[in-house]
């Protein structure tokens, strides 16, 4: 049942709901290898064994929002905030540069408006002191005419996860103010605009349940994103949901929560979860950009590793500043050093040739064939 589900996923690229769910339900150990198996081989027959590099650089920390789940929530008194200057920022471009990077991520918290005019001459400057790189930004929420600002000034790729189609469960990680309804506006107008446009979801999120992510792919199938993010939640200690996991023991059924095989909730199996993931959008999406992330390599030694080899396609080392990393606290324990940092380069080249793969300098557009 499962290996026809996941041969047809790969002949028509969807299934019904009913399929998702099932391929993520299942724990049968042979046909979950079975569908990395074909993720894998999807991914090679597309990209041979290239891995494609990206150097973020986190340019700020400040955030108008106060997201319930996030370490930069602008009510976080217990972190220093930061802003680069953009001879800052060009100078992490041209250390990457020399190293081989040829894609800069800009990612921020969500700036205030009038920061408009720093970005697009953030943009504008990249792009004239490396014409041949890709400017991809990830700083949130937007105006319309800022996304166009922006695109113009250089900037051809934007990311912006959705974290959840379902409103409900939208209402429960976000504060009165931001609405899901805006967020998938602003996905639209990236794509209208003509950005390489990219979304994703927390995977293990506080009350997200199996049907929420079944819901998550039917809507990542319809928008169509050229880059497709996928990172295990990790909870912040100065969020609300700090001590979540371990002061709130649901019972089986509690409300939001899944019970799977004696577990309680979708937080346990983030991992498998992930992985099933990536397997089932490389196969949905041949073509697409999928990292694997920075927080499945905090969760998991390997985390990198086990993206790579159930579909994925592109690393992100950290290209920050070496002194602020710390300050850019998504979550706990975020990895950014090792082989996770652009210094690490040669760390990470080696690790990822032990699984059979190499790393590529080039920009790594989205070119559907």
């Amino acid at each position: 049942m499962i290996t026809e589900l996941v041969d047809t996923l790969k002949r028509e690229k969807r299934l019904d709901a009913s399929g998702y769910r099932s391929l993520l339900e299942c724990c049968n150990a042979d046909e979950i290898s079975y569908l990395h198996s074909s993720a894998q081989e999807t991914a090679i027959g597309r990209f041979g064994h290239r891995i494609y590099i990206r150097g973020l650089i986190e340019i700020t920390n400040i955030c108008r929002n106060d997201c319930l789940y996030c370490g930069i929530r602008k009510s976080n008194r217990n972190i220093s905030r930061y802003w680069l200057s953009t001879d800052e920022v060009l100078a992490r471009c041209s250390f990457g540069f020399e190293r081989g990077f040829r894609t800069f991520v800009l990612q921020g918290g969500e700036m205030p408006d009038d920061a408009d005019s720093y970005i697009e001459d953030l943009c504008r400057r990249i792009r004239a002191g490396f014409p041949d790189c890709a400017i991809t930004l990830s700083l949130g929420e937007r105006r319309e005419e800022s996304y166009r600002r922006f695109f113009e000034a250089g900037a051809t790729r934007y990311l912006l996860r959705h974290e959840t189609h379902n409103v409900s469960h939208y209402s429960r990680l976000h504060p009165a103010e931001m609405s899901l309804d805006k967020r998938l506006h602003c996905l639209e107008t990236l794509k209208s605009t003509g950005y390489q446009t990219g979304t994703g979801i927390m995977v293990g999120s506080p009350y997200q349940t199996m049907d929420n992510i079944v819901e998550d792919i039917v809507y990542i199938g319809r928008l169509q994103p050229e880059m497709i993010g996928l990172g295990p939640f990790i909870p912040h200690k100065d969020t609300v949901f700090s001590g979540w996991y371990s002061e709130h023991q649901p019972s089986a059924n509690a409300e939001g929560m899944d019970n799977y095989s004696g577990r309680t909730d979708l937080y346990d199996r983030r991992i498998d979860l992930t992985m099933k993931l990536i397997s089932i959008f490389r196969l949905m999406f041949p073509d697409a950009l999928i990292p694997s992330t920075t927080a499945l390599a905090t969760i998991s030694a390997d985390g990198r590793e086990k993206g790579i080899l159930a579909g994925a396609n592109v690393l992100m080392p950290n290209l920050s500043p070496e002194n602020i990393r710390g300050d850019y606290s998504l979550y706990d324990g975020k990895a950014s050093s090792g082989a996770e940092s652009a210094e690490g380069l040669d760390a990470l080249k080696t690790r990822i040739e032990r699984i059979g793969y190499h790393i590529v300098t080039d920009k790594g557009d989205y070119n559907r064939k």
